[in-house]
């Protein structure tokens, strides 16, 4: 009998646990917090703390930590044991409601954007309890959001439950309108499937830049690379397959629901895929599941690459947010039905989701935007950089038949036949799937691909929540005031009109094609290449006053991640830099000179031996090779300058431009010599494993 059913969960304070070891009016408490966002006594987070410690202990732990999430980008947490003195020279264990609501760690050093000095270093931790704590390592974890001492938001989860509630506000009130006065809460939920590479660790721990960076600054392509199509679903290598067992099992233990795992298309990339969860747990879990990947990938003497663009020339790694809405009774609300035609609920929300997404698109680039993302978007592995929705043929026939005013009817699921007897026929769906478009409709959600791998998606998240929240604020102040008998024929008048004014987002086609980079632009949707170009429009007024109406950020808050973001930017600009000029100077051009010496002697011993002996290949590969040299080491000292020129820049998107256009430029040139350079050495000489070595090493 499996033990997947025992497993599972079995690391979470999750809500068997709670009516198992809470009182019946404690845990109904706690259940009215999560579920309706009602307040929390601290009589109840007594009593929750201490039956929280009691299981923690029993499962080996001594700590307890805040588990939250700043704007560095990765999670955080300061642990802190359960001991407490009890007066006779002992110690017992201790775990309060105060402890459980309220941590303080110092805020000093996490990323503020300018709201704090440096000096100012309190903080403060409050327990989410909409999210399940766990235990790992020994420490119970508790999720939790994050503040400074005046107040401002820190951190990327409350931004995310803030928005969820406000979508739900929305959301709610629409479907009052539209008679569903049965709904009292509507939930974001999302799935996100989550690429990666394994490489072996001995290579690993050969790559300087692999360590500082996360990607290869240096690297000629293996002969082989993902031309044959040969990886993508392939047979799962040993070694693999057992890592992806032990991951499987760690996740399934803390809650996680990885369902999916395959090769993905480049050579070493692998994927896990989980099953929906609500966006705030979905996120969390996201952020869990990196975490364990890394760790897992050690006790193999394996590392989990989660950059977006680790190896140049084969695909890099992305991680698609598949987004949908559903209400407290069961219902999803982006399920078409057999016949959407007749479904005005669903036609009312599709059209505030393309409306969002048109006014916004925009913001949706920018939630995406990295220094790591900036090599992945656009090329053909990858959505383009350009914002735009795929319906499918049969939502994109109805969408265009309500545009025109004509009759539509849906053909529904038709059969697909097999033609050989023993294989069963079956249903397929109503439209193919778009892998070129950033936003696509698959069935009952969006999915959006053009997240980087390694992305906390809270932020694509509230952003997302937070449009589709103002676009049916909107479509509520306009129906309200709509008599009942006169309502339905608002609600189409509306949907009508929301089609045709934001049609212009919707692409069912080639998102690589030439033609659609041309179109998109007759359109007037934005095509940001890189970082700096989407982030010139962050602080865009319509932008600031979305997250400011709603009570999600204030404008300083606003402000902040904009600071943030670009000066992470810099900053990751500025550390690839620096770390291929210490490779170039340190090792590269020390390790091609000493085969240059190697070959010069020998071209000097045979001319000794006899003037008759050919030397040519010697010679042409000397010429060759220190001609390249020569240019490497000027391009060296170029890069050395523009870094230095960056420096001098103090306002952070003029200093990211730079970076974009004079770093980036300088170094993709360094690199183009200096792998050519690698392709003309001696194996033995050259000081870093090569890309066959990494990619085919495992």
């Amino acid at each position: 009998m499996s033990k997947v059913p025992e497993m599972f969960g079995s690391m979470v304070f999750n809500d068997a646990v709670m009516q198992e070891r809470l009182p019946q009016a404690t845990y109904k408490a706690l259940k009215k917090t999560v579920e309706n966002g009602e307040a929390l006594d601290i009589s109840i987070a007594n009593v929750v703390a201490n039956a929280m410690k009691d299981w923690a202990v029993e499962k080996g732990c001594t700590h307890f930590t805040h588990w939250f999430q700043p704007m560095t980008g990765v999670t955080a947490e300061k642990h802190d044991s359960f001991i407490v003195p009890s007066g006779d020279g002992q110690v017992i264990m201790e775990f309060s409601g105060k402890e459980l609501i309220k941590g303080e760690p110092d805020a000093s050093s996490f990323p503020s954007g300018g709201i704090r000095a440096t000096f100012e270093a309190r903080g403060y931790t409050t327990w989410d309890p909409t999210s399940p704590a766990f235990i790992k390592d020994g420490s119970l974890y508790i999720p939790t959001a994050f503040c400074s001492y005046t107040g401002e938001v820190l951190d990327k989860k409350t931004p995310l439950l803030r928005s969820m509630e406000r979508l739900s506000e929305q959301a709610v009130k629409v479907l009052h309108l539209l008679g569903k006065t049965d709904v009292k809460r509507v939930i974001t939920t999302v799935g996100a499937e989550q690429e990666y590479f394994l490489i072996d660790k001995s290579l690993y721990e050969q790559r300087v830049d692999l360590k500082l960076t996360g990607r290869t600054l240096f690297g000629a392509m293996a002969p082989k690379g993902q031309e044959l199509d040969d990886h993508y679903f392939g047979v799962i290598k040993t070694r693999v397959s057992e890592y992806m067992r032990d991951l499987d099992e760690e996740l399934w233990k803390l809650g996680v629901l990885a369902k999916t795992k395959h090769n993905e298309v480049a050579p070493s990339q692998h994927e896990l895929a989980p099953i929906f969860s609500t966006s705030n747990i979905a996120t969390d879990h996201n952020e869990l599941m990196m975490e364990v990947m890394k760790k897992i990938a050690e006790k193999h003497d394996l590392v989990c690459l989660l950059h977006e663009k680790p190896f140049a020339g084969v695909n890099g790694s992305g991680k698609h947010d598949n987004w949908s809405i559903t209400t407290d009774t069961g219902e999803n609300l982006l399920s078409p039905g057999s016949h959407p035609e007749d479904n005005l609920q669903f036609q009312l929300f599709l059209a505030a989701i393309v409306k969002a997404v048109h006014e916004y698109q925009d913001l949706l680039r920018i939630t995406v935007a990295s220094a790591g993302n900036d090599h992945r978007l656009g090329a053909n592995e990858a959505p383009p950089a350009i914002i735009s929705m795929y319906l499918g043929d049969d939502l994109g026939a109805l969408v265009q038949s309500i545009i025109d005013g004509v009759s539509y009817k849906s053909e529904g699921k038709t059969k697909m036949y097999t033609g050989v007897d023993v294989l069963a026929d079956f249903k397929k769906d109503t439209s193919d799937r778009n892998r070129t478009s950033p936003f696509a409709f698959t069935g009952n959600k969006f999915e959006f691909r053009a997240l980087g791998s390694a992305l906390n998606i809270a932020c694509p998240n509230y952003m997302l929540n937070t449009m589709v929240a103002e676009e049916l604020c909107q479509f509520y102040e306009e129906l309200k005031d709509v008599s009942e008998t006169d309502r339905m024929d608002a609600v189409k008048a509306l949907i009508k009109k929301t089609f045709t004014d934001h049609q212009n987002i919707i692409f069912n086609g080639d998102n690589y094609s030439e033609e659609w980079m041309k179109e998109a632009e007759r359109r007037g949707l934005y095509n940001f290449h890189s970082l700096p170009e989407a982030y010139s429009h962050f602080m865009d007024q319509k932008n600031v006053e979305l997250f400011v109406k709603h009570n999600i950020m204030s404008e300083q808050e606003f402000r902040a991640r904009y600071e943030i973001n670009l000066s992470e930017y810099n900053n990751q600009m500025n550390i690839e830099a620096c770390t291929m000029i210490e490779m170039a100077k340190k090792n590269i051009t020390p390790a091609v000179t000493a085969f240059v010496k190697e070959l010069t002697d020998a071209a000097l011993a045979k001319k000794a031996l006899s003037a008759s002996i050919p030397t040519s290949v010697e010679e042409n590969l000397i010429t060759g090779l220190s001609n390249q040299l020569v240019a490497f080491c000027e391009k060296t000292a170029e890069l050395e300058e523009a870094v230095e020129q960056a420096s001098r820049l103090e306002d952070n998107l003029e200093r990211a431009y730079y970076s974009r256009v004079h770093i980036f430029e300088k170094m993709q040139e360094l690199r183009k010599i200096g792998d050519s350079m690698e392709k003309e050495t001696a194996a033995k000489y050259w000081p870093y494993p090569s890309y066959t070595d990494l990619l085919f090493g495992v």
